[in-house]
C-alpha cells in the first residue's frame, strides 16, 4: 500500500482528536476521516490556503503517530475542483419521505432514546428501532466477536445478541419522543411475536406510539424461542401468516425484514407481499461460525466454553447482501415493493451500490459500531459529490439502473477475450502475476528474471484477469479485445 495509505490507516479516529488543535485553519480529523471513508475528493473540500498554519506552542502531538503534515500536503494537491453540490438527497421509502436515505437499522445503535436522538441530531434520516416483543430476552455474555483486517479494522463481525431487553411501554415512549422532537424524520418500529395474536397485538401498541411504519422482524438468527426470527423467515407461510396479522393492527407502511439464510429469498418476500407488507429490508446477519480460538480451542464469542452459530455482519457480507438486494429488485412479482438495503455498508460507495441496485435506502449498524455516528457526514458528502458529477438531480434519477447489468448465465456475453495489458512504468518487478497465473491460472505469463519484467502469451491468456486482480500496484490494465478461438473454429 502506498504511503498516504498507510498513514491514513495508522489514525484510530480518536474521539474528541487531539490533532484538531495542531493547525490554525484546518481539522485534521476531518480530513483524516474522510479519506478513511474513501472519500478523497470530500476531504479536498476541508483545505484551505493556509492548512499548514500551526497554533503557536500548542504542544499537542498525534497520539497515533501519523505524519499529519504529509496527509495534508497530499490532500491539498489533489486535481479536484470544488462544486456547488445543489443535488436533492432526499428519497422515499414506502410513501414516507427521507431527508437522506440513510437509516440506522434495528439494533444496539438504535435501541435507547439518548442513543436515537444523538443519530438524529448528527443527520441521520431516521432509525429502525431494535426490535421489541412481548416476552423476555434473556442474552449472554460476551456476545461478539470479529474478525480483523491488517489494520485492526473490522472485516467481518459475529454476534449472538437478540432483541430489546426493555418493555414494550418503555420502547414505545422511546418512539413516542423521537417523533415529537425530530418530526421531520422517520421512526420505524421493529417487532416480533411468537403467534398471531401477539403480531396483531404488538402491531396495534406501536402505532398508538406514533411511528411512522413498522419492520417485522422474520430474520433474526440468534432466537432463544424457536419459531421465531429467522425460523419463520425461511417459512413463507408463517411470513404471510404473520404478516396479515401485523396487518389486522396498523394501517402503517409494513416492511418485513429478510433473512439471508435461505436459498431463494424471493419466495418469502412474495409471501409478505400477498400478506400486506409494503417493503421489504434486506438482509438480516448471516448464520456463522466466525472463528476459534486456538489457546483455547472453544469457538468465538466464547460463553462458559460454550457457543453460538451467530449473525455474521460487516464489510464482509456485503457482496452477499448485493446479490439478494438485486434478486428482490429483478423479480417481476416484486415489481412495485420498495427495497430498503443492508449488510456491510460502510462508504458513500457502499451504500451507492444498493441503491443503483435498486434499493430506495439503506440501513446501517455495524460500520456505526465501529466508528459510531459520525459517518453519517462522509455518507452524505459522498453521495452529493457522486450526484453532482454524474448529473444526477435526484437520487431516483439513479436507483434501480444497474440492475438491469444482473442477467442469467445463459445471456452473458461469451464469445470475445479481453487482454490484460502491463504498465511497465508502475510495474515494480514483484511477480505476483506471474505466482498467480502460473501456479492459479493458464500458465500464460513469462517472467524475466534479470528485467524482473512479466511479458503475456497471448496464445495461452483467457482472459480470465487473475493477474489484474492480485497486482498491488495497479500495474494491469485492460486494453485489447480479440475474438475468442472458439468462434474460428
Amino acid at each position: 500500500m502506498e504511503r498516504l495509505d498507510l498513514e491514513i490507516h495508522k489514525c484510530a479516529l480518536c474521539y474528541d482528536a487531539p490533532c484538531k488543535k495542531i493547525y490554525k485553519n484546518v481539522d485534521p480529523e476531518r480530513i483524516i476521516r474522510a479519506l478513511r471513508f474513501d472519500n478523497l475528493k470530500g476531504a479536498k473540500l476541508f483545505i484551505n490556503e493556509n492548512y499548514l498554519v500551526k497554533n503557536d506552542n500548542c504542544g499537542v502531538k498525534c497520539p497515533c503517530k501519523v505524519d499529519i503534515d504529509y496527509i495534508l500536503k497530499n490532500v491539498a494537491k489533489s486535481p479536484y475542483k470544488k462544486k456547488k453540490l445543489d443535488v436533492d438527497i432526499t428519497t422515499t421509502f414506502c410513501g414516507l419521505k427521507l431527508i437522506n436515505p440513510f437509516l440506522l437499522s434495528s439494533s444496539v445503535v438504535g435501541s435507547t432514546y439518548d442513543m436515537c436522538k444523538r443519530a438524529l441530531e448528527a443527520g441521520w434520516a431516521g432509525v429502525v428501532y431494535k426490535t421489541m416483543c412481548p416476552f423476555a430476552i434473556h442474552e449472554a455474555s460476551p456476545r461478539f466477536s470479529t474478525l480483523k483486517n491488517w489494520d485492526n479494522t473490522f472485516l467481518g463481525f459475529k454476534n449472538i445478541e437478540q432483541l430489546s431487553t426493555h418493555t414494550l411501554e418503555e420502547d414505545c415512549n422511546s418512539l413516542k419522543k423521537l417523533k415529537e422532537e425530530f418530526p421531520d424524520r422517520i421512526i420505524i418500529a421493529s417487532i416480533m411475536g411468537r403467534n398471531e395474536q401477539e403480531w396483531e397485538s404488538i402491531a396495534k401498541i406501536v402505532t398508538e406510539s406514533g411511528c411512522d411504519a413498522i419492520e417485522l422482524n422474520f430474520s433474526c438468527p440468534n432466537m432463544e424461542l424457536k419459531k421465531t426470527g429467522s425460523d419463520i423467515g425461511q417459512d413463507p407461510s408463517s411470513v404471510k401468516r404473520y404478516t396479515m396479522a401485523a396487518r389486522k393492527g396498523t394501517n402503517l407502511p409494513l416492511i418485513a425484514k429478510m433473512t439471508p439464510n435461505i436459498t431463494d429469498i424471493k419466495i418469502p418476500a412474495r409471501a409478505a407481499k400477498e400478506g400486506g407488507a409494503n417493503g421489504i429490508s434486506a438482509i438480516n446477519t448471516i448464520k456463522s461460525i466466525s472463528n476459534i480460538n486456538l489457546d483455547t480451542l472453544v469457538p468465538e464469542p466464547d460463553v462458559n466454553g460454550k457457543t453460538l452459530v451467530g449473525g455474521y455482519s460487516g464489510r464482509a457480507v456485503k457482496p452477499i447482501a448485493l446479490r439478494f438486494v438485486t434478486e428482490l429488485a429483478n423479480d417481476s412479482l416484486l415489481k412495485n415493493i420498495d427495497i430498503s438495503g443492508i449488510g456491510g455498508i460502510y462508504t458513500y460507495k457502499d451504500a451507492i451500490e444498493f441503491l443503483l441496485l435498486g434499493a430506495t435506502n439503506v440501513q446501517l449498524t455495524t460500520a456505526i459500531m465501529e466508528y459510531g455516528y459520525r459517518i453519517i457526514d462522509d455518507l452524505i458528502l459522498g453521495l452529493k459529490i457522486f450526484m453532482k458529477e454524474n448529473n444526477f438531480h435526484k437520487v431516483s434519477n439513479f436507483v434501480g439502473i444497474s440492475k438491469k447489468c444482473v442477467v442469467d448465465s445463459s445471456k452473458i456475453e461469451r464469445d470475445t477475450i479481453l487482454l490484460p495489458k502491463f504498465n511497465y512504468d508502475k510495474c515494480v518487478g514483484c511477480g505476483r502475476c506471474f505466482i498467480s497465473c502460473e501456479d492459479g491460472g493458464h500458465s500464460a505469463i513469462k517472467f524475466e528474471q534479470e528485467t524482473r519484467k512479466p511479458h503475456l502469451d497471448v496464445t495461452k491468456c483467457v482472459g480470465c484477469h487473475l493477474c489484474k486482480q492480485v497486482c498491488p500496484n495497479n500495474a494491469i490494465s485492460i486494453v485489447e479485445k480479440r475474438i475468442s478461438k472458439k468462434t474460428l473454429e
